[in-house]
């Protein structure tokens, strides 16, 4: 018989205050979550397929593959419960993931989550990313921004400064992903500054049946911005179509959701 309510909202009190402001993992039946404090669930994984990916925001980043489809180098600021590090490393066998992750306390939880072992494919760095960013070679095809802690997005990972250097860092066509949450006070000037940063080649859509934002910003000269406004949508749904990933992710329903600023309706 299920535990009642109350019981798992007392189970879920007693973690909080045994983690002392630290994060934590609560097991729910099938679905293991982590928790920065009571707030909100930072990640969730069904234990019975652990690459799964459970939010639609996830499912809704992936859409870097409209872009990028088979991506060399995908760096990724923010671990959480490696849900899109899990995706993308089964899924996108020759990718190399690098994950920035601030929080020591997250990396530590990585094997309850069953995200694999460093290896020559994936490497998971504690580092603070806009320091890193700041120095990271030139070879990044997709740049997924993710990084959350409990007081939501830190200034300084949305900041005109950090945009720059994810821009340095990407290769010439490519792209940007990022978080945000529609609520978050910081949204406009984020918004500002990846369209200051990027130009026209900026597109958004809302995660289904969440509040999240998700921005994509492609790197590229005038010559991107004049392939968005003629070829934009039939381009991205050809895409869509032949990407093996396509049910998984909806990638067709994902296209028409996007909204650029290049396109003129």
């Amino acid at each position: 018989m299920p535990k009642p309510f109350k019981t798992y909202f007392d189970d879920f009190i007693d973690l909080l205050e045994e983690a002392g402001g630290k994060p934590f993992i609560q097991l729910q039946g099938d679905m293991l979550s982590l928790h920065f404090n009571g707030v909100a669930i930072q990640s969730e994984m069904r234990v019975s397929a652990p690459d799964e990916l459970v939010f639609s925001y996830t499912r809704a980043m992936m859409g870097f593959l409209l872009f990028q489809s088979a991506p060399k180098h995908l760096l990724m600021v923010g671990l959480g419960g490696g849900s899109i590090v899990k995706f993308c490393y089964r899924y996108l066998p020759d990718t190399r993931i690098t994950v920035l992750e601030l929080d020591a306390d997250v990396i530590a939880l990585r094997d309850q989550f069953l995200i694999p072992p460093d290896d020559a494919r994936l490497r998971v760095i504690h580092a603070d990313a806009a320091v890193f960013m700041e120095s990271a070679a030139q070879d990044i095809d997709v740049l997924l921004l993710d990084g959350f802690g409990a007081e939501g997005l830190p200034p300084e990972l949305c900041s005109a400064h950090f945009y720059a250097a994810c821009r340095r860092a990407l290769n010439p066509h490519g792209v940007l992903v990022a978080n945000i949450i529609d609520r978050d006070l910081q949204l406009p000037f984020c918004m500002q500054h990846l369209h200051t940063e990027f130009d026209l080649r900026v597109c958004w859509c809302r995660a289904e049946g969440g509040g999240n934002r998700i921005v994509f910003a492609i790197n590229g000269g005038e010559d991107s911005v004049n392939e968005c406004q003629h070829n934009f949508r039939p381009q991205l749904l050809q895409r869509a179509e032949a990407s093996s990933l396509r049910t998984q992710l909806d990638l067709p329903q994902l296209v028409a959701r996007l909204r650029c600023r290049c396109l003129s309706s």
